[in-house]
């Protein structure tokens, strides 16, 4: 009885391993390479897969996700014979199991190179400043000649990104300095822009504030000289309406002398000729009354003999 539960055994064992070589599940974008004595036979799509066992077997499984794969920097040389460093990162998806199984050994390895050698040809026909600002056409021209090159291996490129350009340092020490020079000659120029434009608006106030003086000391001036036309108006119709005789007028004349030779600045005061008539008629507004002192020495005034003084000109002193 022993043999017997022992090769019972035996084939209960061989059952479940063929059962569990029948049935293969494959996960979702997925797929997988069925070979039959060592030739392909089909590729197994996601989901519950019948097989043969001991007979079809599992060559490879395939991730149909998109890829991100990145490169290290490679050393390329610009036109101008300028060494830089690039780095790559290439987006790429397995559309064909079979080809990506059977048509390249290692496809992640063959992109690289590929990869390479193409930007090694695209760097080579532009110089540096137009490699560090084209990475848009490099891009473009890179993913071309991939996407090319990889549809026979079963594989799509779908982006292609340089992570980084770097020059050498020296260059870079270079472009540092220039730009730091952009910058300060940017600043230099907004400074001497705002400098400009405060000194317009300046003089544009300024010259508003002079006209505007200007003109209201025109007015206050025009003001005043009708203020003063106006007083002498007055003055005269006022002198007019009164009909005041030589005899005041002398008067008048008399007590602004005085007023005409105040101030400091007056060194040189010269007596008018008409100070004569003045004091004439003074003198005839005075004898109308009397002597001006009694005695019996018969003196007098001028008009108390009946005889008109002589006019004397008095003359200039100076000071």
């Amino acid at each position: 009885m022993e043999p017997i539960i022992i090769v019972l055994i035996i084939l209960v064992v061989l059952v479940f391993i063929a059962l569990i070589k029948t049935i293969q599940v494959i996960p979702q974008a997925s797929a997988a390479i069925v070979e039959r004595f060592g030739r392909y036979t089909r590729t197994l799509n996601a989901g519950l897969n019948i097989v043969v066992p001991f007979i079809d077997s599992i060559r490879n499984r395939v991730d149909l996700r998109e890829q991100v794969v990145p490169f290290p920097p490679q050393p390329v040389i610009t036109q101008d014979n300028l060494v830089v460093n690039i780095d790559t990162v290439i987006y790429y998806q397995v559309t064909d199991a079979r080809a990506a199984t059977y048509e390249v050994a290692s496809y992640i390895q063959a992109i690289e190179q590929l990869t390479v050698t193409t930007l090694r040809n695209i760097i080579g026909g532009m110089d540096l400043e137009r490699t560090l600002t084209s990475r848009e056409e490099i891009n473009a021209a890179l993913r071309g000649v991939l996407d090319e090159a990889t549809g026979k291996w079963g594989i799509r490129v779908n982006r292609v990104e340089l992570k980084a350009i770097e020059p050498p340092t020296s260059i870079q020490d270079s472009m540092e300095k220039q730009m730091r020079a952009d910058r300060d000659k940017r600043a230099a120029i907004l400074q001497a822009e705002g400098v400009r434009q405060s000194e317009i608006l300046r003089a544009e106030g300024e010259k508003q504030s002079a006209i505007l003086r200007a003109e209201g000391e025109s007015k206050a001036a025009a003001l005043r000289a009708e203020g003063e036309a106006q007083a002498i108006r007055t003055v005269f119709e006022s002198i007019h309406a009164g009909d005041p005789d030589q005899k005041l007028l002398s008067y008048q004349y008399l007590q602004m002398l005085p007023k005409i030779a105040e101030g400091d600045a007056n060194k040189l005061w010269i007596v008018p000729s008409e100070i004569g008539d003045a004091l004439k008629g003074l003198g005839g507004a005075m004898g109308n009354f009397g002597p001006l002192t009694g005695g019996g020495n018969g003196g007098g005034s001028p008009a108390a003999t009946g005889k008109e003084p002589a006019p004397r000109r008095e003359q200039p002193t100076i000071d």
